[in-house]
């Protein structure tokens, strides 16, 4: 888990990186989530599989998932995989990145526990599940996209009802994901609707994940789609940027631009993140790297 925290860090993607340490060892000391799960294999076939969390973080049962979907997709050429009966998955770009690692597609989404009352706006239900799709190319970065379908549409959101006003489809396409990630990512990964018919010994285990692979070779030989994606990103880097930007660039590939420039340089630690380490480091005794 250090180890993807860290990878989101190199990316970029500081909100789910190393400053997630402080809630999850929050977490684990207060009884929320089993803090030394037993991850194991509950369901199999040839394609697919259930991998229940024994209540942990979800990094672990989602990261088995996604490795045993490998030679699973290799053979048959697709495979799926459902994780149930943990906490957070972190960024889902983590799973995809590792498909696309060995040539897969992937797709990978998670849903959580909802608590819906007949009071409550619509938008509610579409719950603050992310996404992932990763597209491995050729001499080219995979193509990774990665985001929260419900992001700047929160209810405490600055401009949510400015950018209901100026762009209600927006909206509705963002609630729309939502409710798909809730049902794939929630309800088929055993997070009931209503809580009261949650099964759970631990608290904070109130998540699940699905997680998709294919094998390009079963559709195209993979030479050919990788020409065409390699082809895609030198088009697609040459056109004009969005207004404001300096570059054209596909999904993913800032953040990987990032991570090549900072693992030789060190990743740059903003003082907000600093704060929330210390913070989490006087609690627990621990020294602070910096």
């Amino acid at each position: 888990m250090a180890e993807q925290l860290v990878n989101n860090d190199l990316r970029g993607v500081f909100s789910h990186g190393t400053r997630q340490i402080a809630t999850y060892a929050r977490i684990m000391r207060d009884g929320l989530i089993n803090p030394n799960p037993e991850v194991r294999i509950v369901n199999e076939t040839p394609v697919t599989c259930v991998v229940d969390g024994d209540g942990g973080l979800g990094y672990f049962p989602a990261y088995k998932a996604a490795s045993e979907l490998i030679a699973r997709c290799r053979t048959n050429g697709i495979a799926v995989a459902v994780s149930r009966n943990h906490g957070h998955i972190g960024a889902a770009g983590i799973y995809a990145r590792l498909l696309a690692e060995h040539g897969l597609i992937a797709y990978v989404t998670s849903g959580h526990q909802l608590s819906l009352e007949t009071s409550d706006s619509i938008m509610r239900a579409a719950g603050g599940s992310p996404m992932a799709f990763a597209v491995p190319a050729g001499k080219s970065p995979a193509m990774v996209l990665d985001f929260g379908t419900m992001h700047d549409l929160y209810e405490d959101s600055p401009h949510v009802d400015e950018i209901y006003k100026l762009a209600p489809g927006l909206v509705f396409r963002s609630m729309g994901l939502g409710f798909m990630c809730q049902a794939l990512g929630g309800f088929l990964a055993g997070v009931p609707v209503d809580e009261k018919r949650a099964l759970r010994r631990y608290e904070g285990a109130n998540q699940g994940a699905l997680i998709i692979a294919l094998e390009i070779n079963k559709f195209l030989p993979s030479g050919d789609f990788y020409r065409e994606m390699d082809e895609f990103v030198e088009r697609t880097s040459q056109m004009q940027p969005l207004p404001g930007y300096e570059q054209a660039t596909l999904p993913g590939a800032l953040e990987w631009k990032r991570e090549q420039e900072w693992r030789q340089m060190g990743i740059p630690v903003g003082p907000s993140q600093k704060e929330t380490l210390r913070g989490v480091a006087e609690e627990f005794g621990v020294a602070m790297p910096f």
